[in-house]
């Protein structure tokens, strides 16, 4: 049951980064622990103990100590339940109950290894005489869900300040929302819900009373007044918080304000920040496919595909959901948003109240904030070399981020225990950085590895064999090759010639492409959604990229890459 569109709002411009916030804003990270395996997520307990609770994509969850120690013996370990062969699979969630101090209930959200994949919300508890091992046999689902693609899958699981239990979960995967997932109502894919984990009766969880179905989500013999308002939605689920959502990896709440903000990962062009002011009901759509951001998708149809949609087209087709407060677009190499939070802690004052994000590929940390009169700021804080993977905050505020050179790449014949290089970071202002602490490397400082990283809203591969890396020259700017539909955006490249060049190639299509450089030896093979991470160092010269699946180049998917 596809959702009827809501008209769209744009009293209020989406703002693009350029902005500058106020009270010269600069910001810095400081390296709080190493060597993790695949870290995408970060938690507290909120029971005073002052630890970080890492979630691992493998599977297990990690105590940091406040001496910054990474305790031995895992939190909670079931790697046996998880399946990662798809680097968008995995342990990626995790929560603890308001009361965990006094309850010691926990919740995770993961892809099912017994289901191929499936969404599964479980709680657990901690064991009775040990504060830092949960007891394994404790397992209760709560929650689970049919995932007909590996990658989209969502991942942020936190409970809100009103207490009930939200959690993202993406369209279902593949590119375009095949089976448009996310304005169907009867799905929870490509939603955020919000349940009552309080439960009372032989339910796993209650719906709370204000959730935007919680009422319609029935069948009713006579509906009356909610029938003639199109308000009656008897195929809807009543779990249902908002909808109209791609891939949200990450979310989170102003733990001041209760707002919420919602990063939503693009498809072809496009990264959004959505925001629900506190206290306001749910319900809102975010337009997704109809929209990617605040543009239409896909772009108008006498445009090529893969052709970067004018400002202007918004007003060309028929576009709906509430439209985000922020967005920008993948051609500075950006190409897949994780949400850091608001930052809300004592040690920067300066940042006070910010949101904060990163890019995966980019390695750009940008900060986004209202002004006095109400309208919002973005701005671009800092360039580093990490990939973001994920983020949460400790009991006092203070914001954390996961980033993984690794994660994932290379699906089943990936070895995630190989060669660990996961990393936490702390973000602090920039004068608030302590002496002698490590920071974060610009673009090319990072440690190099012979495997390549994953992107969580967007799924990386390894190059196959003969691929050329890096052997000489400074590293330069990334650069990133889209594959859609029998085209690449862009389809003329140039990049410095005996330097090394990272090039993400993301096939957003809907058909599995190749990228081929013959002169270069480079073949790389990828699925629907799918991205591979290659580097190129090259001589100067013109090289032909192709796709050599039958008929896809004599249809177009020819491009040219300028060495010079």
């Amino acid at each position: 049951m596809r959702s009827q569109p809501t008209s769209r709002r744009l009293e209020e411009p989406v703002v693009v980064p350029g902005g500058t916030l106020p009270g010269n804003v600069q910001v810095q990270l400081v390296k709080v622990a190493e060597g993790l395996v695949d870290p995408v997520n970060i938690s507290n307990a909120g029971d005073g103990s002052g630890r970080l609770f890492v979630v691992q994509r493998t599977g297990q969850i990690l105590i940091v100590d406040q001496s910054g120690a990474v305790v031995e013996e895992p939190f909670l370990d079931i790697s046996l339940l998880v399946k990662i062969d798809n680097q968008e699979q995995g342990l990626l969630g995790l929560a603890f109950h308001p009361e965990y101090a006094s309850n010691g209930l926990f919740y995770v959200y993961y892809s099912d290894y017994r289901t191929n994949g499936d969404h599964f919300l479980v709680e657990y508890s901690v064991s009775a005489d040990n504060p830092n091992v949960a007891n394994p046999d404790s397992a209760r689902v709560l929650l689970s869900e049919e995932d007909p693609f590996t990658n989209h899958n969502g991942g942020t699981l936190k409970f809100g300040p009103d207490g009930f239990l939200y959690l993202s979960i993406g369209d279902g995967g593949a590119a375009g929302d095949p089976y448009d997932n996310a304005l169907d109502l009867s799905t929870i894919l490509g939603k955020i819900i919000r349940i009552d984990v309080n439960r009372q009766g032989v339910e796993p969880y209650g719906i709370p009373e204000d959730n935007p179905f919680a009422g319609t989500g029935v069948v009713i013999q006579v509906p009356g007044d909610l029938s003639q308002t199109g308000a009656y939605h008897p195929e809807a689920r009543q779990e249902i918080w908002a909808y109209g959502l791609r891939n949200p990896w990450q979310f989170a709440f102003d733990s001041t304000t209760s707002d919420l903000y919602i990063a939503d990962v693009g498809q072809n062009r496009w990264e959004e920040i959505n925001f629900q002011a506190g206290g306001t009901p749910g319900g809102q759509n975010y337009g997704w496919d109809l929209v990617e951001s605040a543009h239409c998708y896909p772009p108008a149809a006498s445009a090529r595909p893969g052709t970067p949609v004018p400002a202007d087209t918004v007003s060309s087709c028929n576009p709906a959901g509430v439209p985000p407060v922020a967005e920008y677009n993948h051609d500075d190499g950006s190409c897949s948003i994780t949400g850091l939070g608001v930052y809300r802690g004592t040690a920067s004052p300066s940042l006070d109240g910010i949101y904060f994000n990163a890019d995966y590929c980019s390695g750009k940390f940008w900060g986004l904030q209202r002004d006095d009169a109400g309208q919002w700021i973005y701005q671009e804080l800092l360039q580093t070399g990490l990939r973001a993977t994920g983020a949460g905050e400790d009991e006092a505020g203070e914001l954390y981020i996961t980033s993984c050179a690794t994660c994932g790449s290379g699906g089943r014949e990936y070895d995630p225990y190989a060669d660990p290089q996961g990393e936490i970071w702390r973000l602090v202002s920039a004068d608030q950085v302590p002496e002698g602490a490590e920071t974060a490397p610009a673009p090319g400082e990072e440690e190099e590895s012979a495997a390549t990283p994953a992107i969580f809203g967007e799924m990386v591969a390894t190059p196959t064999a003969g691929s050329p890396v890096a052997s000489s020259g400074a590293p330069a700017e990334p650069v990133t090759i889209e594959g859609v539909e029998l085209d690449w955006n862009p389809n003329e490249v140039t990049i410095p010639a005996n330097t090394d060049v990272t090039v993400s190639i993301p096939n957003n299509g809907l058909a599995f492409h190749t990228f081929v450089i013959e002169e270069l030896g480079i073949k790389i093979d990828m699925d629907p959604g799918q991205v591979q991470d290659i580097v190129i160092n090259a001589p100067a010269g013109t090289y032909d990229f192709i796709c050599d699946v039958p008929g896809h180049a004599e249809a177009g998917m020819v491009g040219t890459l300028t060495v010079k």
